[in-house]
């Protein structure tokens, strides 16, 4: 299958010609399992403050996340070349059984450690899935549908944004958290057969892929371990109380952090090179800016502010339906409004709902404000996350598309992963100091969130064009 011809942006994009006999299959598989993560994280987030009341053990709050989303790196990175190389459901069947495996042990899990334990290994599974949905939407679909198909995706959000957190706080409440996690498994197992057969239907990877691509494989294991343990080190140390210790320890992961992700992603990557390597940098600061501060509304709201968890679940539905319904607008207009105006504005809105969220720390001040201020975040991440993931797929060789797209995912997790943990090493030590101390904290991953959200809208007209790889070249090049 060749690139997409440049004249496929100019065909009017409809959302229906999904649902066309030669694409339903591929269409209701994906959704559905996207569908049911968008539930299950959700879910998490909701119910995360019952857990710890449980278990006990709330630093490693933070960890709960952290260690899902190193899970995820660790599985992007291992199956981004086996794509280029393998029939597409295999990895896709290997990473369910795992994401089915942690949902298993998660649900049973006596304690926080072994819950963290649980969410590393449901994240390796997960972290097949996003690459895998990208790779086939990049092979099967022309690229006039290929927006919309980005769109569905992330309106697979909405029916989870507006019942999933409400139904995880009212299981939390009642027959317990554990089936937030247990109860997914059987709809997990049918989600995974209508994709399984879906994908049998998606083309190879073509002729560019063979010897090369499986010696890449043995090549990226190694380096993959590396990125693992240097991010793991650096959220670790950044939870140390002593100064000395949380310094040396970030220095170390640095240090094994940075080369291993230079190798893992495409040339020019750390330095904002135009195109690709942008698309894959302004992708990792997109989650870092979000993920810092979303991961700790709950905390926020519920230990901090005292509220039930039942507003801390439409807050998460607000944010998820503004991310939904921007990105259904963004969709239809960003062929010709192109790539950066979106990115650009995506970040601005992330960082004006920063700030003005920080106000809800304050006793004296409704914490309902959020319902308005974290929902501007949402309509960010709408208008330009898909945007990064546009050129990397326009800019791609085929046979390059596996390793494209798990690079754009690495950076997505690994953004995601040290925006979680840096907020959780905040609040932890917020914690630590008593008093008021969490409150100034919280009021501190809200400026984080700005800070970084600020430095992506700077450097977001590095990404140049989102035109086919036919005409821009190879995304392994600068």
């Amino acid at each position: 299958m060749s690139a997409p011809a440049a004249s496929d942006a100019l065909v009017p994009a409809r959302t229906g010609d999904l649902f066309a006999p030669g694409y339903l299959g591929l269409t209701l598989g994906l959704v559905t399992t996207i569908t049911l993560i968008a539930v299950e994280s959700l879910a998490i987030g909701t119910v995360m403050p019952i857990v710890v009341r449980e278990l006990g053990d709330q630093e490693l709050y933070g960890w709960v996340y952290a260690a899902f989303y190193l899970g995820n790196m660790l599985g992007i990175v291992l199956v981004g070349t086996a794509l280029d190389r393998v029939p597409i459901r295999h990895p896709f069947a290997v990473g369910v059984a795992l994401y089915a495996a942690g949902l298993l042990v998660a649900g049973i899990a006596p304690s926080m450690p072994l819950l963290v334990a649980a969410r590393f290994v449901q994240g390796s599974g997960g972290g097949s899935l996003s690459p895998t949905a990208y790779v086939a939407i990049g092979r099967r679909l022309p690229s006039h549908l290929q927006p919309p198909m980005f769109a569905l995706m992330s309106a697979a959000w909405v029916v989870p944004g507006l019942i999933g957190p409400s139904i995880a706080a009212f299981v939390g409440a009642t027959v317990g958290w554990r089936w937030v996690f247990l109860g997914l498994l059987p709809l997990l197992a049918a989600a995974a057969l209508i994709a399984l057969q879906a994908l049998g239907s998606v083309p190879g990877p073509g002729p560019g892929a063979g010897d090369a691509e499986r010696q890449a494989v043995s090549r990226r294991l190694p380096t993959a371990l590396l990125s693992l343990a240097g991010a793991g080190l650096v959220i670790a140390a950044l939870t140390v109380p002593e100064p000395a210790v949380a310094a040396a320890g970030t220095a170390i992961g640095l240090v094994l952090l940075v080369p291993a992700f230079r190798r893992l992603t495409p040339p020019g990557t750390l330095r904002a090179a135009p195109g690709v390597p942008a698309a894959v940098l302004l992708r990792g600061a997109m989650t870092f800016s979000f993920f810092a501060a979303d991961g700790y509304v709950a905390l926020l709201l519920q230990t901090w502010r005292g509220t039930t968890p039942v507003l801390t679940g439409v807050v998460f539905t607000v944010t998820t339906i503004t991310w939904s319904a921007a990105a259904w607008f963004q969709a239809r207009r960003i062929d010709r409004w192109g790539v950066v105006p979106f990115t650009r504005l995506g970040f601005a809105l992330v960082l004006l709902g920063a700030l003005l969220s920080i106000p809800a720390v304050a006793p004296g001040v409704p914490a309902e404000i959020l319902l308005v201020t974290w929902g501007l975040p949402g309509v960010g991440m709408g208008v330009m996350y898909s945007a990064a993931t546009l050129v990397v797929l326009r800019r791609s060789r085929e046979s390059e598309q596996g390793a494209a797209t798990a690079s754009l995912q690495l950076a997505d997790i690994l953004g995601t992963a040290l925006g979680v943990g840096a907020g959780g090493a905040i609040a932890a030590a917020g914690t630590r100091a008593g008093g008021d101390g969490l409150g100034w904290a919280l009021a501190a991953v809200f400026v984080l969130t700005a800070l970084v959200a600020a430095l992506g809208a700077l450097a977001s007209g590095r990404l140049g064009t989102a035109t086919p790889a036919g005409e821009a070249g190879s995304a392994a090049v600068d």
